[in-house]
């Protein structure tokens, strides 16, 4: 196995493939460049990025690029089928939090809190219009949209794609959105360590994933102080602040890695209450929660998957 590590994205890219240097050397090549592409198009900490062309231009018509529109087709789907919990319309949420600049740029601001007041998204989202034919994207007037995690899914699942055409396994991890392509070597599983929210220094479970995608969703990771008030990225749409939820983290594996992103994080926000029904909507998909105490709780079909388990509880309802 060949490995490759470097930082894209305010976070760390982390691809592994079989074969030989010399074989895979263009393939990690590709992936690199592909990435570097994606970010520069999707970032919202760029001015010039395409992304920011689409919030500027909201109210009229947008002539996107092939992948800013498989994107948003992706993304307003994924907002469907989780009812809204997954809403990539919240950018002025994130803002008014205080996530107005890259994560290194927020964590060292001392800015003091301004407002505390917060109110559910207008997202009107539903009324978004995507022409395929000519690749235009209409969002309503003073919609903004950030596409952050779910763009770290589709390049993942992009990039693993790309990498696959050089090797008959790989992998490809995002900050936390990782895809498998085949299995590594004679093994029966990719070995996937489950970091402890409470301290990344320790392993709470080990998954053994096979092809396929997962995604964590956590309200640890990123996380910064806006005045006295601890913040963090996971905005529920319906208050329009930082979610208040019952787990630390969630994990969900699903054959891609944009499902699995936008379905961890609808899961994170919903909690057991609507976790089971929303993972029942997408045949194969399941998920782990990590609770206060540490503890695991989740689908059923994914017990299979613990390989060093703590005590685990299925959330199924029976």
């Amino acid at each position: 196995m060949e490995y490759d590590e470097f930082s894209a994205m305010n976070t760390t890219i982390q691809v592994a493939a079989e074969g030989s240097q010399d074989d895979l050397r263009p393939g990690f090549q590709d992936v690199r460049r592909f990435i570097a592409e994606c970010e520069a198009r999707f970032s919202r900490f760029r001015d010039d990025s395409e992304l920011c062309q689409l919030n500027r231009a909201a109210g009229t018509w947008f002539q996107a690029s092939s992948g800013l529109f498989d994107l948003m087709l992706e993304a307003l789907e994924l907002y469907q089928l989780t009812g809204g919990l997954f809403d990539p319309s919240i950018l002025k949420a994130l803002e008014q939090a205080g996530y107005d600049h890259s994560m290194d740029v927020v964590r060292e601001s001392t800015a003091l809190l301004t407002s505390t007041e917060t109110k559910p998204i207008d997202s009107r989202l539903w009324q978004a219009c995507l022409d395929p034919d000519t690749q235009a994207i209409h969002l309503p007037a003073g919609v903004q949209i950030d596409l952050g995690g779910i763009a770290k899914g589709w390049i993942a699942d992009k990039a693993a794609q790309l990498l696959a055409e050089y090797t008959p396994a790989c992998a490809v991890s995002a900050g936390g959105d990782m895809v498998f392509y085949g299995t590594p070597g004679e093994e029966p599983a990719w070995e996937v360590s489950l970091e402890d929210p409470r301290d990344q220094q320790n392993v709470l479970a080990v998954l053994q994933v096979h092809s396929g995608a997962l995604a964590t969703s956590s309200v640890s990771r990123r996380r910064w102080f806006q005045g006295s008030q601890v913040r963090h990225h996971i905005i529920d749409p319906r208050t329009g602040a930082p979610a208040e939820v019952e787990w630390l983290s969630v994990s969900v594996g699903a054959a891609k890695a944009t499902t699995a992103e936008a379905f961890a994080k609808a899961i994170l926000i919903g909690g057991s209450h609507v976790g089971t029904q929303l993972a029942a909507q997408i045949p194969g998909l399941w998920f782990l929660a990590v609770h206060p105490d540490g503890s695991l709780s989740g689908t059923q079909n994914n017990k299979e998957m613990v390989y060093e388990p703590v005590e685990f509880q299925s959330t199924d309802q029976t």
